[in-house]
């Protein structure tokens, strides 16, 4: 980097180890990133948008289940996917870097590396609800306070470090946090929604179909209740020429089609009830793309790669319930999971076990502990149960089979371990220690899941164990799931290349009691809650890193979930009138970023009204 380049990114990132103490004072900037580069403050687009790509066309995909509300930020009801749409944040993220964010609502921040317990955000004064009025920090403040005071509880525990919000004037907000160590706070208020005041007043804990006033680049459209959503492209909308959103929202609909099932969802999109299609199931993207659409060739199919962490989907463990709190317990049902049988059987080859909950990252702790990651665990066994200590500092393998579909070393190995742990066998049925029956109910909402769980429960069954598959409609799932009301159940923890405060809602102690957040498991582990912490006050990349490979190593040698099955990529299906930049986001899919073929668009058209 030359001279120049190189002040202007210790004048311009927050990144407090660019900057000498000797000189750091407040400053004004345009983009913010949290131990990441800011590598587009100057540039006219990002790197994966096309600004001139054409206007128009409809992009249309699927949803799954129901809903009756347009607020996903209240406790109570069940959303319609891709409200999202409807609002602006104050700034908005890059998907080529870690944690970075650039201008939308706000067009500056003011904030002090020396002192990172406030900042200030500058709206633009240009922004504008869709009614034509003004977006001023009023509206920002009542937003956040109608969240902190009334959403749900795993974003209230995510923004726990806020103090007080503080109106200088209509277009300066200042957030002021409870200590100077959370520097990821400055940029994590920057992410959320903006409502209209007047909005959140009358109508914030109303379940309603008609949204909250936003100031986004679309409006909501035709509703058909539990059915479909549409969402039309404000013409007037006032942040179209920002620098983030140049070549982005080309579409003017973005429209969502509910079905109750992935194999009725998937007839539709060969019917062309909706043109865009993350395919999830691996027999679909193997053997199920051979009807006639695709033959004439008017279906495409691409993998697109991320370096982002692949999803840890696994079936959890709620240690809430008794059956769950010895960890040979745990460690068995792990081990009556038969990846390789499932992998070859039902999923084609397709997919990898997940041996991280950073998969296919730099996050993910892989070998034995390095000499750092053993400074930080050292202070830290003494809190660890024998089995999860020697697990930490062992090298992480997943039990395997060899794939014939009996999994007879592993139903062994976990018939050992419960014995161990003092259940027992009684007129053939398996027993806990205290006398009850041993008995697991697996949750689940839709029909997807169950072809995988129903060989697990048969494991179960051969284990002893009275096992079930509880499958309830849409609501009573989301009800349980707040109240955490299942012994089992699938979940899924997407993970970014920046994970900081927002673990303590997965793993937090605090979260386990907490109805509503994310800690499905109910994890309560002293030593999880410490480097949760220490990563949510990282100071720079390696800190980050390093605490994560370590929090990585104590949640899998906890054995609190039964890792599934993920996939690198994200396979993507679409009916070839949709186009997109050659070079796609490196951390996302990057749909916004797309646009429409119209000629394309006509020739599908013609076909599907023959």
């Amino acid at each position: 980097m030359i001279k120049n380049a190189l002040l202007k990114a210790m004048l311009l990132t927050i990144t407090v180890s660019w900057i000498p103490s000797s000189i750091a004072a407040p400053i004004t900037t345009t983009a913010l990133g949290h131990n990441s580069s800011t590598e587009y403050i100057s540039a006219p687009y990002m790197p994966y948008a096309n600004p001139k790509a054409p206007s128009g066309g409809t992009l249309s995909l699927d949803a799954r289940g129901t809903f009756n509300s347009a607020n996903k930020w209240m406790t109570t009801g069940v959303a319609m996917i891709g409200t999202d749409y409807l609002y602006d944040t104050l700034m908005t993220g890059s998907l080529n870097e870690a944690f970075t964010m650039y201008p939308q609502l706000a067009s500056k921040v003011t904030y002090d590396p020396d002192d990172t317990s406030w900042i200030i955000y500058h709206l633009n004064p240009d922004a504008r609800f869709w009614d034509g009025s003004g977006v001023t920090s009023r509206d920002v403040k009542a937003t956040f306070e109608a969240i902190l005071n009334k959403g749900p509880m795993y974003i209230r525990s995510y923004l726990s470090d806020i103090k007080d919000i503080q109106i200088i004037n209509d277009q300066q907000v200042k957030f002021v946090f409870a200590s100077a160590e959370n520097k990821e706070i400055l940029l994590t208020v920057g992410q959320f929604p903006i409502f209209a005041k007047s909005s959140i007043d009358i109508d914030f804990e109303k379940i309603s179909l008609s949204p909250l006033m936003g100031s986004g680049p679309y409006k909501l459209g035709r509703v058909d209740a539990g059915r479909s959503v549409s969402y039309i492209r404000d013409p007037n909308y006032w942040g179209r020429d920002l620098m983030v959103n140049r070549g982005r929202y080309n579409f003017d609909m973005i429209k969502f089609v509910y079905y109750q099932s992935d194999e009725i969802a998937f007839e539709g999109f060969k019917s062309g009830q909706y043109r865009f299609r993350p395919e999830n199931k691996a027999s679909n993207w193997v053997t199920g793309y051979n009807f006639p659409a695709v033959k004439a060739g008017l279906i495409q199919k691409e993998t697109i790669t991320s370096q982002n962490p692949v999803p840890m989907q696994a079936l959890v463990m709620n240690l809430r319930r008794p059956i769950f709190q010895d960890i040979k317990v745990r460690q068995a049902l792990t081990a009556a999971y038969d990846f390789e049988w499932m992998n070859k059987t039902l999923f084609h080859g397709q997919y990898e076990r997940l041996q991280s909950f950073f998969h296919g990252s730099e996050l993910a702790a892989t070998g034995t502990p390095s000499d750092a990651e053993v400074q930080v665990l050292t202070p830290l066994l003494s809190e660890l149960e024998p089995i999860q200590r020697q697990a930490t500092l062992a090298e992480w393998q997943l039990p395997t089979s060899d794939g014939n579909g009996f999994n007879r070393q592993g139903l062994l190995e976990a018939r050992k371990l419960l014995l161990e742990a003092g259940f027992y066998y009684e007129d053939m049925k398996l027993y806990q220690p205290d006398g009850s029956l041993a008995q697991i109910e697996i949750l689940m909402t839709g029909e997807t899941m169950g072809r995988v769980l129903l060989p697990y429960i048969r494991n179960l069954k051969r284990l002893g164990f009275d096992a079930t598959l509880r499958q309830v409609d849409g609501p009573q799932y989301y009800e349980r799931m707040r109240r955490f009301d299942y012994d089992m159940v699938v979940d899924v923890f997407a993970q970014s290349l920046s994970p900081g405060a927002e673990q303590a809602a997965f793993w937090g102690s605090a979260a386990a009691d907490e109805p509503g957040n994310h800690n499905s498991a109910g994890i309560k582990n002293a030593a999880v809650d410490k480097v949760v912490a220490a990563l949510g006050n990282a100071k720079n990349r390696d800190e980050i890193v390093l605490y994560t490979q370590v929090l990585d190593r104590l949640l899998r040698a906890g054995h609190y979930v039964v890792p599934l099955y993920g996939k690198s990529g994200t396979n993507v299906a679409y009916w070839d009138q949709y186009r997109h930049t050659e070079k796609l986001p490196t951390n996302a899919v990057g749909i916004d970023y797309w646009w429409v073929d119209k000629e394309a668009e006509g020739r599908i058209n013609k076909y599907l009204k023959q």
